[in-house]
């Protein structure tokens, strides 16, 4: 018997109030480097999905995944996406149009690194570099303009907190 309730839909962009939300004073049509932005095969891109833009939009699944390009059409892209089902990762090619997807930072310091080390090889002069984790920071000397004062720890009298 029909009790007056429909169950809740999960439809492509439920549950996205937030996910979709743009930050305060960037609503709006999207700027013109996003469609000028230029997108080759092997290329490393971000899915953002753009929420001002319905047509071309990937499912909020993939909003925040970096892929790779591997198809270059006039409007769109195929980007190749890893996508975790049950125990395993997939391999999944969407098509996304170029307003919700940006260049990935993912390679930047990999190639910084690769260019550093061809240019020591050729040269002779510097030193390889490695990836590091950060290191802690060097010892340091505070220097104050009068003379130092010392902290301590004030004794507790309990008469001087409570006035009987």
């Amino acid at each position: 018997f029909f009790s007056g309730t429909m169950p809740h839909a999960w439809g492509k962009k439920s549950r996205t109030r937030d996910l979709f939300s743009k930050d305060f004073r960037c609503h709006g049509r999207p700027s013109l480097s996003s469609y000028l932005a230029v997108f080759k095969i092997g290329d490393y891109v971000d899915v953002v999905n753009n929420s001002s833009i319905q047509k071309g939009a990937p499912h909020k699944v993939f909003h925040g995944k970096t892929g790779r390009v591997w198809n270059v059409t006039p409007r769109a892209l195929g980007v190749l996406v890893n996508k975790r089902v049950r125990g395993r990762i997939m391999q999944k090619k969407i098509s996304i149009r170029s307003e919700h997807v940006r260049k990935s930072r993912c390679q930047e310091d990999f190639k910084q690194r690769v260019a550093h080390n061809e240019t020591v090889r050729v040269t002779g002069v510097g030193k390889k570099i490695k990836r590091m984790p950060g290191q802690p920071k060097p010892a340091f000397t505070l220097k104050s303009k009068g003379a130092p004062i010392a902290l301590g720890a004030k004794k507790f009298v309990f008469s001087e907190v409570y006035d009987f």
